[in-house]
């Protein structure tokens, strides 16, 4: 598969207070009516993870040891779903270049300002170091169920998040620039082995923290379901109500999600390049983040995440 480095700009760290969705009875948060309770956090420009005198793991396309059982008490928001170029030829006096996928190859990264493809390996522990400036991680015990520390990995080329023990969550791109989206297309490739009773939830995150200035979740759901589009009410007190766009895939092969946000008019929901509905209702139009969650619950498995891309 035809990797790209993501062209990264220079960035000041400073101290950002950010929204971190949590909340809190013993139910699986998929599909339901909303985050519940929103804790801040301020990210240190030093990674949170700690990297630990482990050994790199060996690669494999599926990764044979399987996450603790889950422990403590499982804390989430209780909801149930409501339904379910190629390169042109090298010149003979020119270096040979491999050849560009094809514009409209939905497996491929599309050329954006922000583009992390993990091409670079991280053991369990050492992904926050190694992708300082792609990947901002929660800290470790954020709302008694986040622990990126010790499910998150990256070999062959995909982000891995253990599943079944600890959950994991956190900000995709650089310290400084990831928590000022607003508008632009925002893509991950992603599928799910295993975790049953577990599911995760990508999503464009007020940075303001204040619910009612827009939440957008896409892809989410349970990993033995299909996953859907939620956008929420702009509504104070009326956040947990939404709109639901089904997918009709399974988290169970790889498939790529895009939302593209023209604030304050439209956000779009495609599969595979495949457009599914456009909604033109409470739109955000102030800064959000591109981040994800899964949670601490459910069977052993792994999300794996190829790629991900945003544009600004």
């Amino acid at each position: 598969m035809n990797r790209r480095l993501a062209v990264l700009a220079a960035a000041t760290a400073g101290a950002l207070v950010l929204g971190v969705p949590t909340a809190a009875s013993a139910h699986t948060w998929w599909g339901w009516g909303g985050h519940q309770h929103h804790a801040p956090w301020t990210p240190s420009p030093t990674p949170s993870e700690t990297p630990q005198d482990t050994a790199e793991p060996t690669p494999s396309d599926t990764p044979s040891a399987e996450p603790a059982e889950p422990t403590g008490e499982q804390l989430a928001p209780s909801f149930a779903p409501s339904s379910d170029p190629s390169a042109a030829p090298s010149d003979a006096s020119a270096p040979e270049e491999a050849a560009a996928p094809a514009a409209d190859d939905p497996a491929a990264a599309p050329d954006a300002p922000f583009v992390e493809d993990f091409d670079t390996a991280a053991a369990v522990g050492r992904v926050a170091a190694a992708y300082r400036q792609a990947w901002q991680p929660y800290p470790d015990g954020t709302s008694g169920i986040y622990e990126p520390s010790k499910t998150v990995s990256v070999h062959d080329g995909v982000m891995d998040v253990a599943l079944g023990g600890a959950g994991a969550a956190g900000t995709f791109g650089t310290v400084a620039g990831a928590w000022d989206h607003v508008g632009g297309s925002f893509s991950v490739r992603a599928k799910a082995t295993g975790g049953t009773g577990n599911g995760a939830a990508f999503m464009l995150w007020p940075t303001s923290n204040t619910w009612s200035d827009g939440e957008i979740d896409f892809p989410e759901g349970n990993f033995e379901s299909s996953p859907s589009a939620f956008q929420h009410s702009m509504t104070p007190g009326r956040e947990a109500e939404r709109a639901q766009v089904a997918t009709g895939v399974s988290w169970r092969d790889w498939h790529t999600y895009t939302v593209d946000w023209d604030p304050g008019k439209s956000v779009t929901y495609s599969v595979d390049g495949k457009v599914l509905q456009t909604i033109t209702k409470d739109v955000p139009t102030t800064p959000h983040r591109f981040m994800f969650q899964t949670g601490n619950w459910g069977a052993s498995g792994n999300l794996l995440i190829d790629w991900v891309a945003t544009t600004e």
